[in-house]
């Protein structure tokens, strides 16, 4: 919600209209300067949506104001030039909203367009959120990185890079959701205020790796040629694509690390389909390659992979993780009753290679148990097992 500075105007009084977080207010506008703000100028207030009144008999602006749980001046303040002496029957006024539901719809197939769509309805409430593209996928969609906080510990969540994995997105976003509720909204998650999370850890999260592949696996196979009649050849034949993992090409986007690659590749299909395939050579996929030029970036503290199913923890490669891996994944275990296990016969994964290049904790969290695509009908028991991780690794 935008409002207009008039004379004498300060985020601080801002902050105390609307009790909101100053430094959320702060976050919202960083492109104005908080000690000179101009009249006429336009400040986002986050966590609150402008919405039309029309005045009924009877109303007045007291009344109004009580009635929608708003400061007075608040009114005022996103009505510039309003009389409460007056006010006409039918005449439209704008009131200040407290968002206070969520915007991710999580159970319900969750494709791209889904996805993006809450996405931008999220950055137009909560404007402290940073939406960046890293890359576009095979078929030009774009991958979206998500920042919040601006503590100096950086930690990375992504999904989805399993097309039939695409739960893992919505387990995310309704995190997110969650996390910026709780902010605006001064109200804790599992008894934790969330504001001191903010302070301390700057969070990048990719919620979709592998776009093209959630959308085959929820949608079908594209309309346009020559991707239709490609992909159905890859998969045998068939149009059921619940079970495809790899991009649009045939690549499976966790094969594609260098962190013994060659190892993987080995053991794996020669030829591209629906999952396993490593690709010729490392990192030749456009997904995989925005996903490794962003960790290679920001300078993470630790890398978190969520996947489907097991509800196992994966926290070891070849003995590179530091030692500090198995304190933290003990933890994530305890809250979510997933079993550690420090290694497996798999490699050329995304934590891999983390750990691999940056001797820094990573994770492969497999959510869930059953066969993948897992049904929507698990999230609930998901989301909660999922959500003690999240807590853990924002403040560990």
């Amino acid at each position: 919600m935008d409002v207009v500075v008039r004379q004498g105007d300060s985020f601080w009084d801002y902050s105390r209209l609307f009790k909101i977080t100053l430094q959320l207010i702060i976050d919202s506008n960083r492109e104005v300067q908080a000690t000179q703000l101009q009249i006429g100028q336009k400040v986002k207030i986050p966590g609150f949506v402008a919405v039309d009144y029309k005045i009924r008999p009877g109303d007045s602006i007291w009344h109004i104001a009580r009635s929608n749980n708003v400061e007075l001046d608040g009114l005022f303040l996103v009505n510039p030039g309003l009389s409460s002496h007056e006010l006409r029957v039918g005449q439209i006024m704008t009131v200040p909203v407290r968002v206070t539901w969520s915007i991710v719809q999580a159970r319900q197939l969750y494709d791209y367009d889904k996805m993006m769509s809450d996405l931008r309805w999220l950055k137009k409430v909560y404007p402290f959120l940073t939406v960046l593209p890293i890359g576009r996928s095979v078929q030009e969609r774009e991958l979206p990185e998500v920042i919040i906080g601006n503590g100096r510990k950086r930690v990375h969540f992504n999904g989805s890079f399993h097309g039939n994995e695409w739960i893992t997105t919505v387990v995310i976003m309704t995190y997110l959701n969650d996390y910026l509720l709780a902010l605006t909204n001064n109200t804790w998650i599992r008894g934790l205020p969330m504001y001191p999370y903010y302070k301390q850890t700057t969070l990048s999260i990719v919620p979709m790796v592998n776009p093209d592949g959630v959308n085959l696996v929820l949608n079908g196979p594209p309309e346009e040629e020559p991707w239709h009649t490609r992909v159905v050849e890859l998969n045998g034949g068939s149009k059921d694509f619940t079970r495809w993992k790899a991009n649009i090409k045939g690549v499976d986007l966790n094969d594609q690390f260098p962190a013994k690659w060659e190892k993987e590749r080995e053991r794996n299909p020669k030829q591209p389909g629906p999952r396993d395939y490593t690709g010729e050579k490392p990192l030749t996929e456009p997904e995989a390659i925005a996903v490794a030029q962003l960790i290679s970036m920001r300078d993470f503290a630790m890398v978190l992979a969520f996947h489907t199913q097991g509800e196992v923890i994966y926290w070891g490669f070849d003995n590179l993780e530091p030692p500090e891996s198995q304190t933290i994944v003990t933890e994530f275990g305890r809250v979510s009753g997933y079993e550690p296990v420090k290694t497996i016969e798999s490699y050329a994964g995304c934590k891999d290679w983390f750990i691999q290049e940056w001797r820094r904790p990573g994770f492969t969290i497999e959510l869930g148990r059953g066969i993948n695509p897992l049904p929507i009908s698990q999230f609930d028991k998901i989301y909660q097992e999922a959500l003690g991780i999240f807590l853990a690794a924002l403040y560990m």
